[in-house]
């Protein structure tokens, strides 16, 4: 992940005993834990016990923290090594999705390399569409409602003509792709991909 000016701050503030920014850190990542964790599939209870373990240990680790930006890889590993040890204490069966320690090195850095890119991305389309207008946030949380809203029901809801539907959710999309959050994670994935103009809805 990049260096977030963001991330540095809090890293620095928290490692200096300000309790807000510790606060923030954990409400930030947590849910990068509780996806990590969901790939274990562990219960609630057992999600919110290895969540504490591992705040626990990064109280401990946070002042060699070196370098901020691996944070997240940090809490990614931290993550799996207790859900790993969660699921051995109690002896039952890992992951069927294939996560787990008889993975080799290539595969367990790709593995983290994906958790990480999946949680930038939510991070940065969250920032995004909380920067949209009113009326385009209310659009685009209908039409990814499941089941799918018709159409004929969204322009009942938003007091707008059924043919202008289609074209509003364009502008918002468009919208929602060149919103500062957004625009800059496709760029900075253009550039590490060689992409020319690679963008994702």
């Amino acid at each position: 992940m990049r260096d977030d000016p963001e991330v540095i701050a809090l890293v620095t503030a928290a490692r200096d005993g300000d309790v807000e920014a510790w606060n923030r850190l954990v409400e930030r990542y947590a849910p990068l834990v509780w996806s990590t964790c969901r790939a274990y599939r562990l219960a609630a209870s057992d999600i919110e016990d290895v969540g504490q373990t591992v705040w626990l240990h990064l109280v401990e680790q946070l002042p060699r923290l070196r370098v901020p930006a691996a944070l997240a890889g940090w809490i990614v590993t931290t993550t799996r090594r207790e859900c790993l040890r969660l699921l051995r204490v109690t002896h039952r069966v890992e992951p069927a999705d294939g996560v787990g320690e008889a993975a080799g090195p290539a595969d367990d850095q790709q593995d983290i390399d994906e958790r990480l890119l999946a949680y930038e991305r939510n991070v940065a389309l969250r920032a995004a569409f909380a920067q949209l207008p009113p009326r385009c946030q209310h659009l685009l949380s209908l039409l990814m409602q499941d089941p799918v809203v018709p159409y004929s029901v969204i322009s009942i809801r938003l007091g707008m003509p059924h043919g202008s539907v289609g074209p509003t959710r364009a502008r918002c999309l468009d919208r929602l792709r060149h919103c500062p959050a957004l625009a800059a994670l496709i760029d900075a994935r253009a550039d590490t991909t060689g992409g020319g103009d690679r963008r994702e809805q």
